[in-house]
């Protein structure tokens, strides 16, 4: 009677928590941006899974509760060569099936896109995706349309391309040709705040924002996905810090980050995905280094980094996923050796690229602990004179900067396992005058 009175015992208490007698837990989530051929992924260093299209997927082997579950990529695709990487994709089963396993899957970069700021034109260059070299697209340097182009954006479709004149406060709409990487303008010039200096765009590829130095503001501008022409939205532009200078969104689309330079600062919005309309969050703003000019948030959305240029610091962060708050990392911020301008995290979350740091005219590589967000110092390698702008091709394997005092474009190639970069052959390469920003598409 003893024995019976117990297990019914443990079967209310079973139906409280969900317990599974006999039953595995499976290990699975969701493929996106696949379209190579071959993508196999592989669980606990043996279970492996052929995966061909996006969607959802799952493990065949089941799991008992408390067990530990690793999805990895064993094999990449090819026919087109891509580069898949894994989120979320660690931890032990807790009595339910794991189902929030995100694998994101990404082309080489096509085609690189330079603001030189002072000759008012866009340079435009196509990418060797072996060597990452870069040759410039027909027609290139392309007219900005305005004076003073510092800052451009791709839209996620890879169709438009947005770049922000800061001398004539306007936005030009350029059409990418798939083909080439030709750039078209698609009409009239978008009005802006006061100077315009950094632009941004949601995830779902629904609106534009603009950080406008000079007014203190963010425009926001729904986008129209057709033509890739702008609406500003209602009560747009939105009041944030004294001399905003750079934007991001967190992959989640739910938040707007700003660093605000004159005030140091971050101030954080939350973003209405019906309006595009923003508004502060609870706390907003949160304090950084002196003179943040740059901000970078790693693929997850648990970290964010900003690069503070007077201070000479970076400022490290882990995020709330549910209301956007910041929270500094233990031992932040960290000193550069020099003013730090731009930020970017690789793909897969391991590293941050820090241009002009340790000493003046180098890129810094650190390595992200996965616990904390802390950064750690590897090797530095040298670039070209004032590198102001840092970016990744998609796939992670190369490093661009633009040297925005010697007019060009440092190559670097990435080491996969350590995140250490090599200039390649015939790295730098030439752009205008004062390339003061760059993308990859």
């Amino acid at each position: 009677m003893k024995t019976m009175a117990w297990l019914v015992v443990v079967a209310a208490a079973c139906a409280m928590v969900g317990c599974k007698f006999g039953l595995k837990y499976s290990v699975g989530g969701t493929v996106t941006g696949l379209s190579g051929t071959g993508l196999v992924l592989q669980n606990n260093l043996r279970n492996d899974l052929r995966v061909n299209s996006n969607g959802a997927f799952s493990f065949s082997e089941g799991l008992s509760n408390r067990d530990a579950y690793s999805v990895t990529v064993k094999t990449q695709p090819s026919n087109p060569s891509q580069t898949c990487t894994v989120k979320n994709g660690s931890g032990n089963i807790d009595q339910a099936d794991v189902t929030n396993v995100i694998v994101s899957c990404v082309l080489p970069g096509r085609y690189a896109y330079v603001a030189n700021e002072l000759s008012n034109t866009v340079s435009a260059y196509s990418i060797n995706s072996v060597s990452g070299a870069l040759l410039s697209v027909g027609g290139s340097p392309f007219a900005a349309g305005g004076t003073a182009p510092v800052a451009l954006v791709v839209e996620p479709s890879g169709k438009f391309l947005y770049v922000a004149n800061q001398g004539s406060n306007e936005v030009v709409v350029y059409s990418i040709n798939a083909a080439t990487g030709a750039l078209v303008s698609t009409g009239l010039p978008i009005v802006t705040g006061l100077s315009p200096q950094a632009l941004c765009i949601d995830p779902t590829d629904t609106y534009l924002y603009v950080a406008n130095i000079a007014s203190n503001n963010v425009s926001a501008f729904a986008i129209n996905s057709s033509t890739g022409r702008l609406t500003e939205v209602l009560n747009s532009p939105f009041l944030v810090g004294t001399q905003p200078t750079s934007l991001k969104i967190d992959p989640s689309g739910k938040f707007l980050y700003v660093t605000n330079f004159g005030s140091n600062t971050v101030a954080v919005l939350a973003i209405n995905s019906a309006t595009g309309t923003v508004s502060p969050i609870a706390g907003s703003p949160f304090g950084a280094g002196a003179g943040p000019v740059s901000i970078a948030i790693d693929p997850a959305g648990t970290f964010a980094y900003v690069a503070n240029e007077t201070g000479a610091t970076i400022s490290a962060y882990s995020i709330n996923s549910s209301t956007g708050a910041l929270t500094a990392a233990t031992g932040s911020p960290i000193s550069t050796g020099s003013s730090p301008e731009s930020l970017s995290v690789d793909p897969a979350g391991r590293h941050v690229y820090a241009a002009n740091v340790t000493s003046q005219n180098q890129v810094m590589v650190y390595s992200i602990t996965p616990s904390s967000g802390a950064l750690t110092a590897n090797s530095p390698v040298a670039a070209g004179i004032v590198p102001l702008s840092l970016a990744l091709d998609p796939s992670g394997h190369f490093v661009y900067v633009a040297n925005d005092r010697s007019n060009t474009i440092s190559v670097y190639a990435v080491n996969a396992a350590s995140g250490a970069l090599t200039e390649i052959s015939h790295s730098p390469f030439a752009a205008g005058n004062a390339p003061r920003s760059i993308v990859i598409d």
